[in-house]
């Protein structure tokens, strides 16, 4: 279908590098929502690392310039797809996008979308789907936490972090958070971790003190580089590393011999992945979340929020790791 007037505002990515290369552009409405889609007139936009990552060239999926970034959002349908029956015209629905997200009005598949749960505010809404579907498949699936379980939470006060505090708790695991700043680790009690502790100058001892010596049943790793290497070292016998990102600098080289000696698994999370290879799957971790977050167990928080025009400024933020749970970007 031919796309409409020249009318809707968006921001774009003109070319790859930083934060400098996004640039406000009013661009073609898009074209009606076609079959298995709804229109959605967006309110709010998660700001993620992986928006870092796209605008630099340097994520798995790599759209060239110029496009429209954002992946999660929140807002009210406007229209919908002729055979769609779960949406009508003014619900509040949290959408999922491959691209596009970072305007004022986007299509999404309508199985990718769900209603804002009672009690989420529209930013929360639009800040909820990347972080809680990563922390839940991470923990729970790839993971295999139980009820009891030490889980060690690195980036703990960044958005996957906050969202795997919540998470380990609502099943009952004991947390041990990690931040490199007193306010960072107030706010990682307060999301309700036991434990928030210092990592800069070497965690493993006090680890160990507060798990009486016998280390963490998992780690929760978006850091990398160093911190994977000591994170080895913390954790108890069949223990399992899960390795979500290197925000440290990189990845580290893994010695094998800690995992011989002590039965470790080292474990990959890609939530991308897992929405390509199982879409039924993530569809369905993602209905469990809502009926948590419904329950008040899942509540994102919002430390950063911008309008649409300052995108540049909320990636940078995002950059800077001054986020504290996650930045937003509202109409």
């Amino acid at each position: 279908m031919k796309a409409g007037k020249i009318s809707v505002k968006s921001i774009v990515c003109e070319r790859f590098g930083g934060p400098e290369v996004l640039a406000e552009r009013e661009v073609p409405d898009p074209a009606p929502p076609g079959a298995g889609e709804i229109q959605v007139r967006i309110a709010a936009r998660g700001v993620q690392y992986v928006d870092v990552l796209m605008l630099a060239g340097k994520y798995q999926f790599r759209p060239e310039p110029p496009f429209i970034p954002g992946g999660e959002a929140a807002g009210q349908v406007v229209a919908v797809g002729p055979d769609v029956t779960d949406f009508a015209v003014g619900d509040a629905v949290m959408s999922r996008h491959t691209l596009g997200a970072f305007a004022e009005l986007g299509n999404a598949k309508a199985a990718l979308c769900d209603k804002v749960p009672v009690g989420l505010s529209m930013a929360q809404a639009g800040g909820f789907r990347g972080a809680y579907t990563t922390a839940y498949h991470a923990l729970l699936q790839r993971g295999r936490m139980q009820a009891g379980e030490w889980v060690l939470v690195h980036g703990a006060a960044g958005g996957i972090g906050i969202s795997a505090i919540q998470v380990a708790k609502a099943f009952g695991a004991k947390v041990i958070a990690t931040a490199g700043s007193a306010e960072k680790r107030q706010a990682c009690l307060e999301e309700g971790a036991d434990h928030a502790i210092d990592y800069r100058s070497g965690f493993i001892d006090q680890v160990k003190d507060l798990t009486g010596g016998r280390g963490v049943d998992i780690v929760y790793d978006p850091i990398g580089d160093k911190v994977a290497e000591e994170s080895l070292r913390c954790l108890a016998w069949g223990g399992r590393l899960l390795i979500l990102g290197f925000l440290g600098g990189g990845p580290t080289n893994i010695r094998s011999n800690y995992l011989l000696i002590k039965g470790i698994d080292a474990v990959g999370v890609r939530i991308g992945g897992l929405n390509e290879a199982n879409p039924a799957l993530a569809i369905a971790n993602m209905k469990a979340l809502i009926v948590l977050a419904e329950q008040g167990k899942l509540r994102p928080r919002i430390s950063h929020t911008f309008r649409l025009d300052q995108a540049a400024e909320a990636l940078q933020v995002v950059i800077d790791r001054a986020v504290i749970g996650k930045a937003v970007l509202v109409s």
